[in-house]
């Protein structure tokens, strides 16, 4: 009798535990999704991140291109409002010297400086942006004409003589300056920016070989970049001297392109008889691009005027930039002066 009253209190027992053991259990019953599980909400896909053509950066909307003509010898420094430029392109002018194109799209200074005079390969640089506004002060009466024809809008100091202003402290013809707002009010149909080739991302897997400098030479001009870890810019220097910004500070790229080109001579030359060179920036061409403390081997290819300039590893790979300011500096592997 006593052994048959435990058995009953412990089937009793298990009567009253069986039920609560099953509630416990992690496991769902069949077609019962968990409340937690029923809760959590689907992944949603990242939204597309849009980049600037001209930078690789993120951006709101694409706004018109300005193109700019800036001195580059040491009577015109510091320049003003470089390092708000998309693109800065180094080109040979006479006398074997150089003078810059600064692109300007995504970031807009309040005055660039100092302006200077047009060259014919500013020209032939233009259109592949379609048709930026071009500022620059005065040019060779025969090369009018070719400005006058090309795929730009001319908003220099002879058409729009209200957008300039002569900067105090510095002397002519090294004190021209521009309000960008009034050169861009003058051109309301300037193109706005656009693919013109560049690819921006990680750097190449291979083919990279690290450098603390690089140095690029003209006849009559000399640049030096050399890789920041800490800034993750190539700093600039020009003429053995710090490439400084009257903005403050010195000049730097996360990305330099020392893009090699043909230079002959063009028709133009001044009243030394100095003759202008001509930079042909279409056709296919050697590359090497600084990025990331490292110097690639590239391509060039733009195959018309219209069209932009893709650069791209020895293997055929996009040659990706890094984000931020590019410079181009368009040079011949062995300067000549034409």
């Amino acid at each position: 009798m006593r052994l048959s009253r435990t058995i009953t209190i412990w089937l009793a027992g298990a009567a009253v535990l069986l039920p609560v053991s099953a509630c416990s259990s992690e496991e769902p019953a069949p077609g019962k999704v968990p409340q937690a599980a029923a809760s959590v909400a689907p992944s949603e896909e990242p939204a597309e991140v849009k980049t600037h053509p001209f930078t690789g950066r993120p951006y709101d909307s694409l706004k018109p291109v300005l193109a700019v003509k800036i001195e580059n010898t040491a009577a015109g420094k510091p320049q003003q409002g470089l390092k708000s430029a998309d693109i800065v392109y180094v080109e040979q002018v006479e006398a074997g010297l150089t003078r810059i194109m600064a692109i300007f799209s995504s970031k807009l200074p309040s005055k660039v400086g100092p302006v200077r005079s047009a060259r014919i390969s500013d020209l032939h640089i233009a259109p592949q942006f379609g048709k930026p506004a071009f500022s620059y002060s005065g040019a060779q009466s025969k090369m009018l004409p070719f400005i006058a024809e090309a795929s730009l809008f001319d908003v220099g100091d002879t058409r729009n003589p209200g957008a300039y202003f002569r900067q105090p402290g510095r002397f002519a013809p090294y004190n021209l300056f521009a309000n960008t707002k009034r050169l861009l009010a003058k051109a309301p149909k300037a193109s706005k920016a656009k693919d013109i080739g560049f690819t921006f991302g990680d750097a190449p897997a291979e083919g990279g070989v690290e450098r603390k400098s690089y140095t690029v030479k003209w006849p009559a001009a000399r640049f030096t970049f050399a890789w920041s870890e800490a800034r993750k810019k190539w700093m600039i220097w020009q003429d053995g001297k710090k490439d400084m910004a009257a903005e403050g500070g010195q000049l730097g790229a996360p990305t330099v392109v020392i893009q090699y080109t043909k230079t002959e001579r063009s028709q133009f030359h001044d009243k030394n008889d100095s003759y202008t060179p001509l930079v042909h920036t279409t056709g296919k061409g050697k590359a090497i691009v600084l990025r990331d403390g490292k110097a690639y081997k590239a391509n060039w290819e733009r195959e018309s005027e219209k069209d932009g300039t893709t650069f791209t590893t020895q293997s055929g790979e996009p040659m990706n930039f890094a984000p931020g300011q590019v410079w181009v500096a368009l040079a011949s592997r062995k300067p000549v002066i034409p």
